[in-house]
């Protein structure tokens, strides 16, 4: 752990604390509204984005017996696909905002060699969800064509518009938030939480977990979606304690 005397002087009182983390959240609803209504505007190109996988999916296997449309059974249909677009996509468009919130919510209890690494803690955090959904969204088609494949034959595929769009942003944020995993096992050993040591000691149950934790958050349920989510979260975590043994032997030096 940290010496105490590197510690930012300026220890809040519980009820600033409190005080400021209702700051903080209350900015990143704002940032989520916000960025809530600017997806609206851009509502058709994201759904059409969503639905391609399905309709080439549905172009290369004719014997799928689909056309790559999907239904509203329901007078609300569409305003809920609309609505959940939008706030799907206005949490992805706000993380910025929310990831630096959330640092400058912690910041008071790190050390000033901590409070370094928070460009390169958000910018990787960026990424790595960006990583993470692009992959899903890869292996859509793959895992469509595992789940329909399972119908049998004559067995035509008419999806209702919420169930799919609810099924293709959860898979992506499925994938986003789990790649955030190694960008939490390096701040926990830099704050001394864990240490590399016992990451890598431990590595045999981490990635049983990782696999079991992969089958178990995967909506789709499919093998394909599955091992494409759990193949590099196990990567990423030795990555993340070689990471973490780099950045700790750096301080002590």
């Amino acid at each position: 752990m940290s010496d105490s005397s590197t510690r930012n002087p300026d220890a809040m009182p519980i009820m600033e604390h409190l005080r400021e983390l209702r700051s903080r959240i209350i900015r990143s609803f704002l940032a989520i509204a916000v960025a809530s209504l600017t997806m609206l505007t851009v509502y058709d190109p994201i759904k059409n984005f969503l639905t391609q996988p399905y309709r080439n999916l549905c172009s290369a296997r004719p014997d799928f017996k689909c056309d790559g449309s999907l239904f509203s059974l329901g007078p609300l249909d569409g305003f809920s696909a609309r609505m959940r677009i939008c706030l799907y996509g206005g949490v992805v468009l706000a993380l910025p905002v929310i990831l630096w919130q959330i640092w400058r919510f912690i910041v008071p209890a790190l050390s000033k060699k901590e409070k370094r690494y928070a460009v390169p803690f958000i910018v990787s955090s960026i990424v790595l969800f960006a990583v993470g959904c692009s992959l899903a969204y890869w292996t859509l088609d793959k895992a469509l064509e595992f789940l329909i494949s399972w119908s049998g034959t004559d067995v035509s595929q008419a999806y209702q518009v919420t169930k799919y769009i609810s099924l293709v942003v959860l898979m992506m944020l499925a994938f986003g938030v789990g790649f955030l995993s190694p960008v939490l096992l390096v701040f926990l050993q830099l704050v001394s939480v864990v240490t590399p040591r016992a990451l890598i000691k431990q590595w045999r149950y981490a990635i049983m977990g990782i696999f079991v934790a992969a089958a178990v958050i995967t909506p789709s349920g499919d093998p394909v979606s599955m091992l494409a989510l759990a193949v590099p979260l196990s990567v990423l975590y030795l990555l993340s304690a070689l990471v973490g043994w780099l950045l700790v032997r750096r301080r002590a030096t």
